[in-house]
């Protein structure tokens, strides 16, 4: 503190300005106000100077109990009398900085942080104590903290991730990592940082000024080391002794390169497979290791032996680097059973730099060996498909072709052959089922079918479960066995009023024959006809020609012309066509007016469309019958009861509201009157019996003398009633009777005793009572035991 205020006194001082003028005897200099002066009998004024003092310093961290001193404000106005007063305005002026109004001393009230506010702005004036007349003018002055080491470096992360190529050269760089010290950089040493590496050599060394971090050893190696933690230390004081530091950990990786390349575990690999694989289908794996990781990784195989590229292919499967082997040819026990062939591996992206370093060749080769291993395998034909020629109307038996196959199992076990029915449905071949000979059970006709498409089975006859099927073609060869006939129907018709020589038909032929040089066909007629003639066109057409004119319906009305087709073909076959020619009636340009009956008919409609307009006629009258027949079921009534059940359990509405008193009709009143006219005993026809046999008890009281007697007691209360209306109205009695014909089952009514009563009536009950009876029948047949 002591140093601090001789150096802001020293400061002060310094900044006085020292004017060097000739100075009298007795006279006083003001250094930072005004004052007269005499010269040679004169007054004179010198010029009033501001003051040239602007910052005052003060160091930041004060520790002492007093306030701190800042400096001390003086104006030669203050001539030590107490009429000076010094006003201090600004930043922290009476929180932070006070003045002694009367000394012009600043202090400071409190410890500064100069990474807080670094510089104040104050305001300093000085005023008459009595007048409070200004007599300095307001300046304006700042006061500096000055930095003490008191901040520690900083980075900005706890942690840094980086990583390096490995293999890299050394003095790669990595990352660069900085710290920040907050103390003053333009001010001594306390934020001058130096960086150094307290973690992680000799693999890594760091920049001391700027720290970026930097390998150290060559040929660094993933596959060895991967991961690296590397301490940082940052240090202020420009690293020297007292200085603070602060540190960071840097995880470095160091990154893939393709600088493996992949090998074998083992250089050789046995498989199996067997000879029914088929091809595609994979029959085992082989793996070769690469230590590096992801694209680096990739790995492709290849066959470099002509014996197994003929036969197998490899593939990469993409997820676990293996070499998958796949059957690329149909495999043969019986003709080769172990096949031997050299496997490579390469890596599929490859890294120029390090593929002429000092290591082995970037690629590894493994010998691989397969055993095809035996299978029952069907039977092989020798062709596939077979194609066999036959001439038709060759006669049942004849000899069509033969097949053959063979097991080629080390066994040869013997073979038997079928046809597939279900190829053949109109069994029309035959085969030998000992050595394949097909032959014809039915006659072949090519204008039926020209091909015949069957399919023949051979089966090991040790294993009926190992078959092959072969398709087999034959081809029906054309004979000339059919004769040429008409294309077409032909309706063909000549004018009355027709001259000689003139046209009235074309007519072409078919045949259903094909001959190998095509169709020739040959018109004639079989004998000379006085009124038409034939001429051959030679190009398988030929013309009618009439040969007179004067034609008449009345004379003749159709004529028919025979006319004989042959064909060229070996056998010759010919047909004789008959072609119809009607007469009719025509108009000066050949059109026809009228022909005769018959020729209209054939002429307009044809066979085909009588038949069409019969069935439709056929079709509408079954129609008619089948409408009338629904509607007349419709109109049927429904009977009353439907259901086959017992009557007692369907309820029957007649919907009849009867005709009143006058209606005696609806129901037999005469019944109600003489009751004595029913006959208890009678079972009705229309309802099934309860009770299959009747029981013996006497009906009640016949003369139903209650009953009478309650009616004519309730009419006489009735009509002698003086609240009754004075019209007609219905009364209801609700008469229930004296009791049932089984009288009442209440033990109330029952006699004193129960040897009283007997139960013998129960049993004619039915089956309805049967539990009943047998209940109380053997309660007394026990009591009289």
């Amino acid at each position: 503190m002591y140093l601090a205020k001789v150096y802001i006194i020293f400061m002060v001082s310094i900044l006085r300005p020292i004017t060097a003028l000739p100075m009298a005897p007795g006279n006083t200099v003001n250094l930072l106000g005004t004052s007269p002066e005499k010269d040679d009998g004169k007054i004179l004024q010198r010029a009033k100077r501001g003051w040239m003092w602007n910052q005052f310093f003060l160091l930041e961290e004060y520790t002492g109990n007093d306030n701190q001193y800042v400096g001390k404000l003086h104006s030669n106005m203050d001539r030590g009398e107490g009429n000076v007063k010094y006003i201090l305005t600004g930043d922290g002026v009476g929180s932070l900085f006070l003045i002694d109004e009367n000394s012009g001393d600043i202090h400071a009230t409190k410890r500064l942080d100069r990474e807080e506010r670094a510089i104040y702005t104050l305001h300093a004036k000085v005023v008459d104590k009595r007048t409070n007349k200004t007599l300095e003018a307001d300046t304006e002055f700042n006061i500096k903290i000055h930095d003490i080491n008191d901040n520690e470096p900083k980075f900005s992360k706890d942690i840094y991730f980086a990583s390096v190529p490995e293999m890299s050269d050394v003095g790669t760089s990595v990352i660069q990592v900085t710290a920040t010290d907050a103390d003053d950089q333009t001010y001594g040493n306390s934020a001058k940082l130096v960086y150094s590496i307290l973690q992680g050599q000799p693999y890594f060394s760091v920049d001391s000024d700027n720290g970026t971090i930097r390998t150290a050893l060559p040929n660094m190696d993933r596959e060895t080391k991967e991961n690296y933690q590397v301490v940082i230390q940052a240090k202020d004081m420009a690293g020297q002794m007292g200085g603070l530091s602060g540190t960071t950990t840097v995880s470095i990786t160091l990154s893939d390169e393709n600088d493996s390349p992949p090998r074998f575990a083992n250089h050789t690999f046995r498989l199996s497979t067997l000879e029914s694989a088929e091809v595609g289908a994979a029959i085992g794996r082989i793996k070769a290791n690469d230590a590096d990781v992801g694209r680096n990784a990739e790995m492709q195989y290849s066959i470099v032996d002509r014996d197994g590229q003929d036969i197998f292919t490899i593939i990469t499967d993409q997820n676990t680097q293996e070499g998958i082997i796949r059957v690329k040819k149909q495999l043969d026990y019986e003709r080769k059973k172990t096949f031997s062939f050299k496997v490579e591996v390469t890596n599929t992206y490859l890294d120029p730099r390090f593929m002429y370093s000092p290591n082995p060749p970037f690629k590894d080769d493994a010998m691989v060996r397969v055993t095809i291993e035996d299978v029952d395998e069907p039977p092989v034909f020798s062709r596939n498909p077979y194609i066999i020629e036959v001439h038709e109307d060759t006669a049942a038996g004849s000899f069509v072709g033969v097949v053959s196959a063979k097991d080629l199992d080390a066994d040869n076990n013997p073979v038997k052959y079928s046809i597939d029915r279900h190829t053949d449905l109109e069994r029309l071949f035959n085969i030998d089922s000992v050595n394949g000979t097909i032959t014809t059970l039915k006659a072949l006709d090519r204008e039926m079918s020209k091909w015949h498409n069957i399919s023949v089975v051979a089966t090991e006859i040790s294993n009926p479960r190992q078959t092959t099927r072969v398709p087999v073609f034959i081809r029906v060869l054309d004979v000339n066995d059919n004769a040429p006939e008409f294309a077409m129907y032909y309706e063909t018709f000549v004018c009355e009023n027709v001259k000689s020589g003139q046209l009235i038909q074309t007519i072409s032929a078919v045949d259903t024959d094909e001959p190998l040089v095509g169709h020739k066909f040959v018109f004639s007629m079989s004998f000379s006809n006085p009124n038409f003639t034939i001429i051959d066109n030679e190009d398988n057409t030929a013309r009618i020609i009439t040969r007179r004119g004067g034609f008449s319906q009345r004379e003749m009305n159709t004529y028919l012309l025979p006319v004989v087709i042959s064909d060229n073909d070996y056998p010759i076959q010919s047909s004789t066509s008959t072609l119809t020619v009607n007469v009719c009636a025509c108009d000066s340009r050949g059109n026809v007016q009228s022909c005769n009956t018959e020729a209209l008919l054939s002429a307009g409609l044809s066979t085909g469309a009588l038949v069409a307009i019969l069935l439709c006629v056929i079709i509408l009258l079954m129609i008619v019958v089948l409408f009338a027949a629904l509607r007349r079921q419709q109109r049927k009534k429904e009977p009353l009861i439907i259901s086959k059940e017992d009557v007692r359990d369907n309820v029957v509405s007649y919907n009849d509201e009867g005709g009143g008193e006058e209606d005696t009709q609806a129901f037999d009143i005469g019944t109600l009157r003489n009751p004595e006219v029913m006959d208890a005993k009678k079972l009705r026809r229309d309802i099934i019996p309860e009770m299959l046999f009747p029981f013996g008890r006497t009906s009640p009281i016949k003369d139903n003398a209650d009953v009478r007697h309650f009616i004519h007691g309730r009419l006489h209360e009735n009509d002698s009633d003086p609240t009754a209306p004075p019209y007609d109205s219905l009364a209801t009695y609700a008469y229930e009777g004296s009791g049932s014909l089984a009288e009442s089952l209440s033990s109330l009514e029952s006699g004193a005793t129960e040897g009283d009563q007997e139960y013998d009536y129960l049993s004619n009950w039915g089956p309805a009572f049967k539990k009943l009876a047998d209940m109380y029948i053997g309660k007394d047949t026990e009591r009289e035991t």
